[in-house]
């Protein structure tokens, strides 16, 4: 199914979860294992992370390709680093023929080691560009986009890059995934920016329970979302009283909080980023109400 029409019919707030790939062969029965153990949840669709410069397309193929197989309705990521035409229409023929008819189109990250890495080289630019040329090519798949509730690293401006989610939606996407936020007014105002230009385009949050202190600073300093002062504090002085477990606690405690106060503002559902950890998915959805 296209997780379009999967939205168009859903009745209440769902789940949605992101797994990324096991790094060896070796660790996929627990993979599936954790998968499977989610089901009760009923997530409306699962994606499956691509890899920095598309290093795991096998993988995230091999993936979708089982989930599909045992009944879910799966998406793949698919960035253009890198990629050109032929090689993108051949992964997603490949996807199809394995009962996957959803992508996450993105620019993605640079591949590994390369600090100069040139956005205007190969023949997709960016994640418009993608877009365009899925919707162009492969007309009935269902196409996702990211969108930055704080701008993307890149983006000049709030106002630069909202107008660029829009034009990604222009192009052709179906619905947007948001980057991790901890804000939600900075999802209202993505929304009520998209609102304002006419679209109507759902907009499903990205969630991420803060494991750590460590693990936060790592991923803000990646993809640009900011932490309230508030939120930091907090995180600190369950640090100071209780290491890393008690960072965890907070963490999935405001989780919670963020999640019911999404809904109450009309988010249609959340996009859980699993971190492949089925206990804290099980725990976070139950305490959240969902």
């Amino acid at each position: 199914m296209q997780i379009a029409q999967a939205l168009r019919q859903t009745t209440k707030p769902f789940v949605s979860l992101e797994f990324f790939p096991p790094a060896a062969e070796s660790h996929l029965p627990e993979f599936y294992e954790t998968v499977e153990s989610l089901r009760s949840i009923d997530p409306l669709f699962l994606s499956v992370t691509y890899g920095a410069g598309g290093g795991k397309q096998q993988n995230t193929l091999n993936v979708t390709a089982e989930l599909a197989r045992r009944g879910f309705t799966v998406m793949a990521h698919l960035t253009c680093v890198g990629a050109e035409p032929q090689a993108i229409s051949d992964f997603v023929s490949h996807l199809r023929a394995a009962g996957v008819h959803n992508v996450l189109a993105l620019r993605g990250d640079a591949p590994r080691g390369v600090s100069d890495w040139d956005w205007n080289a190969g023949h997709f630019h960016n994640a418009r560009d993608l877009v365009r040329f899925l919707r162009s090519e492969h007309p009935d798949l269902g196409i996702g986009v990211a969108g930055y509730p704080a701008p993307h690293p890149d983006a000049a401006t709030f106002a630069s890059d909202r107008a660029y989610l829009a034009d990604k939606l222009r192009a052709g996407a179906d619905f947007v995934i948001t980057q991790l936020f901890f804000d939600v007014r900075e999802y209202e105002s993505l929304v009520s920016s998209l609102r304002a230009a006419g679209l109507e385009t759902p907009v499903i949050p990205g969630i991420l329970p803060i494991q750590s202190l460590e693990s936060i600073r790592r991923t803000l300093s990646l993809c640009g979302a900011n932490i309230p002062g508030k939120l930091y504090l907090e995180l600190e002085a369950a640090h100071n009283e209780g290491g890393v477990e008690a960072v965890r606690e907070a963490g999935l405690r405001f989780a919670a909080r963020q999640i019911r106060q999404l809904l109450d503002c009309g988010a249609p559902g959340i996009h859980l980023y699993s971190l492949n950890k089925s206990e804290m998915c099980l725990r976070l959805v139950e305490e959240a109400g969902l």
